[in-house]
């Protein structure tokens, strides 16, 4: 497997000599951050063929079966203050977009903030967290796709809401191929986070299906109900209410309204 992602990539790509392949992990991301902790280098890119303890937002566990997704995680080390990158969850889902499409011709849409969608089911997730170093703060970005499920693949509660590639792709992508797409499109948003952060989030803007929808908004035992009408500079979704205040919800799950059970 990693000798067939390294062939599909390019000669002299920067991240080529720090790939990592694992048959099976709890989780790429929490191998990632022990690997930060040991001095692994920036662009240190692990992906598993399974993981036993996959993780999204919230604590919520990913379906991780063996062999029909793509489970990778890389480890970042940005040189600017962490409160310069805060949409870095937003970069890196215009990134899985735009590697999906180039493998497979399908776009899937975003849910805020970090749901790959299409056709009102969820094709994959991100999950980025902060390690905390002495002098530096380190980001480890989660991306899981499926990929060569069937609806009865995934687990009985999940099946009105999850999706695959392979159920809407009319030429399925290999793993190999769909990791060497996603590998040069994370080292591409990366070189141009901060360089090129306006032009990206208004990629996000125009793929986010979440947006001008009406939305639940759950923090703790918190329920509120709004409007969907942009999102911020710094990632956050600007939401407007029924009392006529407008907020930027940047915590908490939001359901977009007959999306994933939300009526």
């Amino acid at each position: 497997m990693k000798q067939q992602i390294l062939n599909l990539l390019p000669p002299g790509h920067p991240w080529k000599d720090r790939i990592h392949w694992f048959d099976s992990l709890d989780s790429t991301n929490n191998r990632a951050k022990l690997m930060a902790r040991e001095g692994a280098p920036h662009g240190t890119v692990l992906i598993a063929g399974h993981q036993t303890g996959g993780r999204g937002r919230m604590g919520r566990f990913f379906h991780s079966p063996a062999g029909k997704g793509l489970y990778l995680s890389v480890l970042l080390r940005p040189t600017a203050p962490p409160e310069q990158w805060m949409h870095l969850t937003c970069a890196t889902a215009v990134a899985a977009c735009q590697a999906m499409e180039n493998a497979c011709g399908l776009r899937p849409g975003i849910k805020w903030t970090n749901d790959l969608v299409w056709s009102r089911r969820k094709l994959g997730g991100i999950l980025t967290e902060l390690v905390t170093l002495p002098g530096s703060t380190a980001a480890i970005v989660g991306i899981g796709i499926n990929l060569s499920q069937n609806a009865e693949d995934f687990p009985p509660e999940l099946r009105s809401m999850a999706g695959s590639l392979a159920m809407f792709c009319q030429s399925l992508p290999s793993r190999e191929k769909l990791a060497a797409m996603l590998i040069q499109q994370l080292q591409q948003m990366d070189r141009d986070l901060l360089t090129e952060k306006a032009s990206t989030l208004d990629i996000y803007r125009k793929n986010c299906i979440t947006l001008d929808t009406d939305v639940s908004i759950v923090q703790g035992e918190s329920v509120r109900h709004g409007h969907a009408l942009t999102v911020d500079d710094r990632g956050a979704l600007v939401v407007s209410f029924p009392d006529g205040h407008t907020e930027a919800v940047n915590s908490g799950e939001v359901s977009i309204r007959g999306m994933y059970g939300y009526v």
